[in-house]
This record gives structure tokens, sequence and C-alpha cells, in this order.
């Protein structure tokens, strides 16, 4: 449960600067934020996984970034469902979609899913000498 509630922060953490960084998105209120959030982390966990799937030689074709396509595209989808959350155009979806994934991305990264920092220290196995 507390890892669910890290990717909710996480993903709040993105939107919220996205909106910020982007032209073109705004956050009109904080519910609406929230709610955008939530649908966000909800559309990321069920319908792009399938999305992949179906985009799946257009991903392949352009390297990956089709894939921030569909991003884009999910992002566009919860601006039309939230009242008060506002993208407009397909550039600011795809530049906030490509804030938002960076972001997540470093932030999942540096937290563990128990809510504690992680550092990982690679050290060398001894040397044997015979």
């Amino acid at each position: 449960m507390r890892g669910l509630l890290i990717r909710f922060t996480v993903t709040g953490i993105a939107v919220f600067l996205a909106s910020q960084i982007v032209p073109g998105i705004t956050v009109e209120t904080v519910s609406a934020g929230v709610a955008a959030v939530i649908l966000l982390a909800f559309l990321n966990a069920i319908v792009r996984p399938v999305l992949y799937l179906f985009t799946l030689p257009f991903i392949i074709l352009s390297l990956g970034l089709f894939m921030v396509v569909v991003n884009a595209l999910l992002l566009h989808v919860v601006a039309w469902l939230v009242k008060g959350f506002v993208v407009e155009g397909f550039w600011p979806s795809v530049w906030g979609a490509l804030i938002i994934s960076v972001t997540s991305t470093l932030l999942t990264l540096w937290v563990s899913e128990q809510g504690q920092v992680e550092m990982v220290i690679h050290r060398k196995p001894p040397r044997i000498i015979n």
C-alpha cells in the first residue's frame, strides 16, 4: 500500500512540474490537479500497457519514440476528462508527457517501495591469490 502512495506522489510531483514548465498545460485548482493525477496513474497502470501492445510495430519502427506519443495521448485524454486540467494542443501534451516520464522515472529510481531513499554500493569481490 505504501508503494502505491509513493507512485501517486511521484506522478503528482511530475504532473505539477509539467504544468509549471510547459506553456499550454494548466492546473486551475488543486482538486483538478489531484483528480488528474489519480486518473493519469490509473490510465498508466491499466490502459497504457494495452496501448503499447497494440502500437508495438510503431514503437519498434520509431525506436521507442512512439511511446511518447502514446503518453501524450493519455495526457490529452486526462485533460479531456478532468475539468480544470487543461492541455492546449498536441505539442504541449508531448512536452508534458516527456517531462512527466523523465521526472517519474528519476523519482521512482531514487525512492524505494518502502519509502526510503536507496543507496546502491557496488563492491568488488576480494581477490584470491594462490
